[in-house]
């Protein structure tokens, strides 16, 4: 049975130029690039030339780029650097939508002591701007806003939301694993202190991410040992993943007009045959600009769960929001923060394209989807009682 992979949000496959770049240097290039012997060199030399290839597609430079394990690393990292730099400022800013790699460090930091605000959404996921001012505080000591949000691709003035915390002098940091080689992103002229990326969200290997610091910006260090990254994140370096990122990160600044083209309009295609199909939906955050990749599309009357697993049968790959809150059976806290009630939000399931998809498949999705949200409606009490008369909710 051929897979369909639409769950692009929670993981994508490894770009076959990526794999072939980095095959080399798991056993003709093995030397440690911090060796001082010419065989590293020759490896140190390729991972500076990854470096310049990330800083390309942030638009930084390349003594910006610090290598990490991946985006949750990159999180924690700036988050604890900021605090550890401004250890009498007790207030952290941060929205209601943000992925686990935030929000559980936020409310770990909350048991320590230190004051939270969240920062709510609209019913379309819009941050709510006026409410960020004025969190804004003498005592804030980081904010810490998703560029776009991993489940609804809602995306997030962050360039804007980065100069008023500089304007208070309060460090900002992004976390952009969602937005990295999908939407443009320059650093340069912007205000943005720190921002993560994760190589597995943008065709790259597992086990490999970034945190850009500008220049300037003050830094401790998260992870103490050796002097690799310029002191700034110990451990040997994972050069076959750094070679692997570098690759990732070349080919994601050649095809995000592709990402904002041919995947927009299969996203579009999508969506269009969902909701023209299957009565009582909605795709949520699906009125204001998003990643080009990602719909959030609430069935009334079913569990997404249920929808998983019958799409499941069909070899359709989908998810009902963030890899890593998968085997909860709470509503996704996004679509709550977004007024969604708590029965459309267990509905709800997040597709997420790539330049891989086709319309062969999409066309496939949309042909199977009807009949199964209609098998598992027909078994739903709330439906039968007389739900089929409602009014859809479809946008």
């Amino acid at each position: 049975m051929a897979i369909i992979y639409f769950d692009n949000n929670a993981t994508t496959q490894v770009s076959p130029g990526v794999l072939e770049a980095m095959m080399p240097f798991f056993h003709d290039l093995y030397g440690n690039p911090s060796s001082a012997h010419s065989f590293g060199g020759q490896v140190a030399e390729k991972v500076t030339d990854a470096r310049e290839k990330v800083a390309h597609l942030l638009g930084a430079r390349p003594e910006e780029i610090i290598f990490t394990s991946g985006g949750t690393e990159s999180d924690n990292a700036a988050i604890r650097s900021a605090l550890a730099d401004r250890p009498e400022k007790r207030h952290l800013v941060t929205s209601r939508v943000e992925h686990p790699a935030v929000r559980s460090l936020f409310r770990s930091l909350s048991k320590e002591g230190y004051r939270i605000t969240e920062i709510p959404v609209n019913a379309k996921g819009e941050l709510d701007m006026a409410a960020y001012q004025e969190s804004l505080t003498p005592d804030t000591a980081v904010v810490s806003l998703m560029w776009a949000n991993n489940e609804t691709g809602v995306i997030f003035p962050v360039e804007k939301a980065a100069e008023l915390a500089h304007e208070k002098g309060i460090p900002f940091h992004t976390d952009a694993v969602q937005a990295a080689g999908k939407i443009p992103v320059d650093l340069k002229n912007g205000a943005i202190d720190m921002l993560s990326l994760s190589g597995h969200k943008l065709h790259g290997p597992k086990g490999i991410g970034v945190l850009y610091v500008r220049r300037g910006t003050r830094f401790r260090p998260f992870i103490i040992g050796g002097h690799q990254e310029k002191n700034r994140r110990a451990g040997t370096e994972n050069t076959p993943a750094i070679i692997g990122l570098g690759k990732a990160c070349d080919l994601a600044a050649r095809s995000i007009g592709e990402e904002n083209t041919k995947v927009k309009r299969l996203r579009d295609r999508l969506e269009q045959g969902i909701l023209s199909m299957v009565p009582h939906t909605r795709v949520n955050g699906g009125d204001v600009p998003r990643l080009p990749n990602t719909s959030n599309i609430s069935f009334d009357f079913v569990e997404g769960e249920a929808i998983l697993l019958h799409l499941d049968e069909y070899g359709i790959c989908a998810s009902t929001g963030s890899a890593c809150s998968s085997g909860s059976l709470e509503p996704s806290h996004v679509l709550l923060a977004m007024g969604i009630p708590p029965s459309s939000a267990q509905g709800s399931i997040r597709f997420s394209l790539s330049v891989y998809n086709t319309e062969e498949e999409v066309d496939a999705v949309v042909g199977r989807l009807p009949g199964i949200i209609e098998k598992l409606r027909v078994m739903s009490p709330l439906y039968r009682a007389g739900k089929r008369g409602m009014p859809s909710h479809a946008a």
